[in-house]
């Protein structure tokens, strides 16, 4: 039986600062298929992948729609949704088509740790992945992955502002079992970094059970800002 194919789709905006190497890590590792979506960058972002053979798509701003077409484009068995600021540790594409074998299963996700150092960015990134394990329901950061056509049965990301990941997870737990990989990958802090890691933390939880109680991803998106 031939090995699954696997198509990493990175949405991105402004990501000069960190899409080499994001690039770089990615032409390392065994993917069959990279294809980078860009929502509208005004920086060199475009200039720099085309510096490493991939022209990027163009669409709409917007995490969800970008990473939609993505799929559309994809040919992969298995699509892996990547964020710009987050890396893979070196074995996941062997542990996601070792995980993807299984047909009960129709997609999954990673451990997370965050990139800076300390024992409180430390509990952070464990808290993240204890949460997602316990709940069956992750973020983008966690390097979401999923069989190409359950993908599509699913609809997709719904094009919301916000927590377009956690709603994808949640409906993808109904469809299948989802495995959680306990290998981590790595995430950029900034975002703790900027708005102070307990205020993003307890911001980041009122977000999501303000979603799961059913307030707009539109209302959501005027508290959380615009750091995506």
């Amino acid at each position: 039986m031939a090995p699954l194919r696997i198509s990493v789709i990175m949405p991105v905006l402004n990501e000069e600062r960190t899409i080499t190497s994001a690039l770089e890590h990615l032409t390392e590792a065994e993917f069959d298929e990279i294809i980078v979506v860009d929502g509208g960058s005004t920086d060199a972002t475009r200039r720099l992948c085309a510096e490493h053979g991939i022209e990027p798509l163009l669409t709409q701003r917007g995490r969800a729609m970008q990473m939609n077409e993505g799929a559309r484009r994809a040919s992969g068995d298995i699509l892996l949704f990547l964020h710009a600021d987050t890396r893979l540790p070196g074995s996941a594409a062997e542990e996601i088509r070792d995980a993807m074998n299984d047909p009960s299963v129709v997609g999954g996700r990673f451990d997370v740790k965050l990139d800076r150092s300390g024992p409180l960015f430390r509990l952070v990134g464990a808290l993240i992945s204890w949460r997602s394990r316990f709940t069956r329901v992750s973020t983008g950061d966690q390097a979401i992955f999923v069989r190409r056509e359950s993908f599509h049965k699913l609809g997709g990301y719904p094009e919301i502002p916000l927590m377009e990941d956690v709603a994808f997870a949640r409906a993808l737990k109904q469809a299948g079992e989802v495995a959680c990989l306990k290998s981590r990958v790595t995430t950029s802090a900034r975002r703790w970094e900027n708005e102070g890691l307990w205020r993003t933390v307890l911001k980041m939880w009122i977000l999501k059970a303000l979603y799961l109680v059913g307030v707009s991803p539109v209302r959501l998106k005027r508290f959380y800002g615009d750091a995506r």
